[in-house]
Formats: C-alpha cells, structure tokens, sequence
C-alpha cells in the first residue's frame, strides 16, 4: 500500500509565496510521473503541474512562471513553491503520484491540503 502525504497549505496574502509538499510512503514502490492537482469550491479539480521521473516538467498556463514544481527522489517527495499567490488560486491542492509496483502502474491522490489567498 502507497499513501500520499500533503503538508504546507496555509493563509497567505495576494502576492505571497508558499510551498507546499507530498510525501509518498510504502513499499515495493517506485514513483514515476508526480502531479498537482487543485480544485476550488463549485470547480472541476485542475491539473496544475507535472514532474516526469526524469524531472521533466509541465504547468498550466495559469501558473506558468510563477510556481515550480520539484522532486526530491531520495524522499520520494514532491514539491510546489507558488510565487505571486493570486486570490484565484485559492484552492484545495491534491497532489498525484503514479506508482509502479512490479508490473503494474496505479494512480494515488493524497487527501489534499487547503491553500487561501486573501486579497
């Protein structure tokens, strides 16, 4: 069994900077792809970013050049820095990890974490 662990969420103002994380834990496991995923109230949950195993990343073009996602392999942690917070990125954040045990590939979601950005 895998679990995703999100922390970091939080209150900040418009303009502001947070980082937030997801740590994944288990056995028998490797990850591959590492998303985040957000989704705001009455909204469709979003994709955010993508980082590849290789390190190879991919955003939306709402947070082009102002978040950056990133991984740490030897945690088995992935990583979101948010620059220049805006109101509408208030959102429950969820990050993505898809893991390969032996032959087969499976998709775990961590329980999200609340990030608020007060105007």
């Amino acid at each position: 069994q895998v679990r995703l662990v999100e922390s970091g969420g939080g209150l900040v103002q418009t303009g502001g900077s947070l980082r937030i994380s997801c740590a994944a834990s288990g056995s028998g496991f490797s990850l591959n792809a590492m998303e985040w995923h957000r989704q705001a109230p009455g909204n469709q949950r979003e994709l955010v970013a993508i980082i590849t195993s290789g390190g190879t990343t991919t955003y939306a073009d709402s947070v082009k050049g102002r978040f950056t996602i990133s991984r740490d392999n030897a945690k088995n942690t992935v990583y979101l820095q948010m620059n220049t917070l805006k109101p509408e990125d208030t959102a429950v954040y969820y990050c993505k990890g898809v893991v390969q045990i032996r032959d087969t590939t499976f998709n775990y979601w961590g329980q999200g974490t609340q990030v608020t950005v007060s105007s």
